[in-house]
Order: C-alpha cells, then sequence, then structure tokens
C-alpha cells in the first residue's frame, strides 16, 4: 500500500477481539502486522509497548497472523501485551496491505491516510519515531 494513499478498511473478529480501522478515524494510528513465532516481531515488541505507555492517544492496532489460538494467547498474556491485539490467521488485513513480511508497520493520519510505512523492527522510542509520530 503506497504512502499517501487511503488507508483501506477492514474488519477483523477473532472471537475475543474485533478491529474495525474506519472506528479509529480521527485518530492515529499504528497498524502493525505481526506474529508470536516472528522474532524480528518478538524483537521489536517491548519497545511498540513503550510507546503504548508513552503515548496513549495514539492507536496501536497489532493484528497477528497467527494460526494457533492457543499459541496466540498464550503469548499475549506471557508479553503482557495491553495494547489492542487481534488474530487474523487468513491475512485478510495484510492482503488488503500487500504485506507478506511481519513485522510491517503503517502510520495512519486522523483523516486515514498512510503517512509512512515501516518494514521490519523497529525502535519505537527512538526520538525521530515518536516525533514523527507526534506530527501527524
Amino acid at each position: 500500500m503506497q504512502v499517501g494513499k487511503a488507508a483501506p478498511d477492514f474488519t477483523v473478529s477473532d472471537g475475543t477481539t474485533t478491529v474495525h480501522l474506519a472506528g479509529y478515524r480521527g485518530h492515529v494510528v499504528l497498524l502493525n502486522f505481526w506474529a508470536t513465532w516472528c522474532e524480528p516481531c518478538v524483537e521489536e515488541l517491548p519497545s511498540l509497548l513503550q510507546l503504548h505507555q508513552d503515548q496513549p492517544s495514539l492507536a496501536i492496532l497489532a493484528v497477528s497472523v497467527d494460526e494457533d489460538p492457543e499459541a496466540y494467547a498464550s503469548f499475549i498474556a506471557q508479553k503482557h501485551m495491553d495494547l489492542i491485539t487481534v488474530r487474523d490467521p487468513s491475512e485478510s488485513a495484510a492482503k488488503l496491505y500487500h504485506s507478506d513480511a511481519w513485522p510491517e508497520t503503517y502510520a495512519i493520519d486522523r483523516n486515514g491516510i498512510i503517512r509512512r510505512k515501516f518494514i521490519g523492527p523497529q525502535d519505537w522510542t527512538s526520538p525521530e519515531i515518536q516525533s514523527f509520530l507526534k506530527s501527524l
């Protein structure tokens, strides 16, 4: 998906959580595609959780492509993930964004426009990233 274009809307439900992207219009959204078995995803998770603490008004939507619901639930509990996460084993949302490498993250502004695409693990606590997100 291209920077400067409207973020494709989606609704994903895993029986526990439902995420509808359009419901976040008016908020800055960080849309993160990830998986529990993805080492780079696990590597960036502490800084993503710290970002969630540092910028609570930022909507972080973590869409997991995990197939195994038990492994996913166990991971969420072990890592104390207190941000919005939903399991999408069919990768329906990721396919809309043409994402097939994890992690991949999109910064979406209040008007639903993709402003930046991050490929691979990031240090979400870096001053540059935090400043960029606050500027949206």
